[in-house]
């Protein structure tokens, strides 16, 4: 059977060429429509460029288009894999560059200093909605996948308004338990374990390695490396083992961003903090910003040079993103266990609000997506979460939908770096003064706004 895959925000050429290169390695999706949907021609022509010659150079049968029209992208449709950005990384420094000189810092600010901030989220919120809205009026059958953030926010406003079982989550973030495996000389075919948390604060709570409990495992590969830079280092780096040590068990992915999201900040409380655990995330956004620079300038080059071979600067080897995985999962009937982000309808994540999400392990197959129940987590780990990521999401989620600009403040004010209200007000007043903010400003400010004594 054919499947047509849309893929929304395809403008990101690396992000939409290692979907494509993920299908044309995956023979049950031989065949398949991949449709490439963005509003920027530049940047979708030259995507559609190197997708359609890495699928002719493997030899691989797809039928590629492209259109910046979304409604006519989404006919037909299978499966909608949104990844796309609302806002470009410009109005996202010109917030940031607000907040830095009322005293914020990278390091422990998810929704200030972040690629999650709260002006940002804000136009996120609203484009993810819209586009899954679209997709049910277009295509009401088709899977709505959502890769863009902030997952952990709009999959529990999707849940909680549509009761959608046909839309989930997915992070790249857990892919590095690959790594850490390595790193701890696994054969990864005998690992196991379990991984429970919401987005962006998942944690390993049980790992067992040729059936034993490998955490003891874990401690003496700590005792024998934590003091050794060429080993304690990526995902095992200072900060997971001190993590580790503190709490028992695993921090994954995105709860110890190099960014410094808003999970364990007190390793960003000054720099000499940060310094003692090898962290600088002042230096790690600065790089990225470069880097996606010079990604964007290479693409344009590759695309527009048909003599430049795209299979030797992109090796047709399976990417560790997961989102191919439950494509072919749900399409093929090809079961696969894959971490999803999903709403805890069924306490499968204990301790976390039922209509909240959770980030875990699922069975996935043509009967959908199963979540895999869990343990949970240790109360202390279960407490940082309920404090620095339901209690944030919840405000956030509250002011967005009742248009309440105090309730916005209130969300500034549980930043860690927010040291009075009449600070948090003054980002609050500085974010919406942007003059391209006009939409934010609107929906706080104008007719129809919630206004306070």
């Amino acid at each position: 059977m054919k499947n047509k895959i849309v893929l929304i925000g395809a403008g990101s050429a690396v992000f939409s060429l290692s979907m494509i290169k993920d299908i044309c390695l995956t023979p049950g999706l031989a065949g398949s429509c991949v449709c490439m949907v963005d509003i920027n021609p530049r940047r979708l022509d030259a995507a559609y460029n190197l997708c359609t010659r890495y699928a002719r150079e493997l030899g691989v049968e797809l039928e590629i288009t492209k259109t910046t029209d979304r409604e006519i992208g989404l006919v037909g449709a299978d499966f909608v894999i949104n990844t796309a950005l609302a806002c470009n990384h410009q109005r996202m420094q010109d917030g940031l560059r607000v907040a830095e000189s009322l005293g914020y810092h990278y390091g422990g600010s998810l929704h200030i200093m972040h690629d999650e901030g709260f002006w940002i989220n804000f136009y996120q919120l609203r484009m993810i909605e819209e586009i899954y809205l679209d997709t049910r009026r277009i295509a009401p059958d088709a899977w709505y996948i959502l890769l863009a953030n902030p997952v952990v926010a709009a999959i529990t406003m999707l849940g909680r308004k549509y009761h959608d079982p046909k839309v989930v989550g997915l992070c790249e973030g857990p892919t590095c338990v690959h790594s850490i495996f390595e790193q701890l000389g696994f054969d990864e075919k005998d690992v196991s374990y379990e991984l429970a948390g919401s987005n962006h604060f998942i944690w390993m709570t049980k790992l067992n390695y040729r059936g034993e409990n490998a955490f003891p495992l874990l401690d003496r590969w700590i005792a024998e490396n934590r003091d050794n830079p060429e080993k304690a280092k990526g995902h095992l780096c200072p900060k997971v083992l001190d993590m580790y040590e503190t709490f028992g068990v695993l921090p994954i992915g995105d709860t110890h961003s190099a960014g410094g999201g808003s999970n364990a900040w007190w390793y960003h409380s000054d720099r000499e903090v940060e310094k003692a655990f090898r962290e600088d995330p002042a230096f790690i956004w600065d790089n990225y910003y470069k880097a996606c620079a010079r990604i964007v300038e290479d693409i344009e080059r590759y695309a527009s040079d048909e003599s430049i071979r795209l299979t030797d600067i992109y090796k047709p080897e399976h990417s560790h993103e997961v989102i191919i995985d439950l494509v072919e999962a749900l399409a093929c009937d090809v079961e696969k266990k894959i971490v999803v982000t999903i709403l805890n309808e069924n306490n499968l994540v204990p301790g976390i609000p039922l209509d909240f999400n959770v980030e875990i392990q699922a069975m996935c197959s043509k009967n959908g997506v199963r979540g895999i129940q869990t343990d949970g987590l240790p109360r202390a780990v279960l407490g940082h979460l309920l404090a620095d990521r339901v209690g944030m999401v919840e405000v956030e989620l509250a002011a967005h939908e009742q248009r309440d600009e105090a309730l916005l403040v209130d969300l500034v004010m549980m930043d860690h770096q927010t040291k009075s209200r009449a600070q948090a007000q003054a980002l609050v007043d500085g974010i919406l003064a942007l003059e391209w903010n006009g939409d934010m400003r609107e929906h706080y400010r104008g007719d129809g706004a919630k206004r306070r004594k």
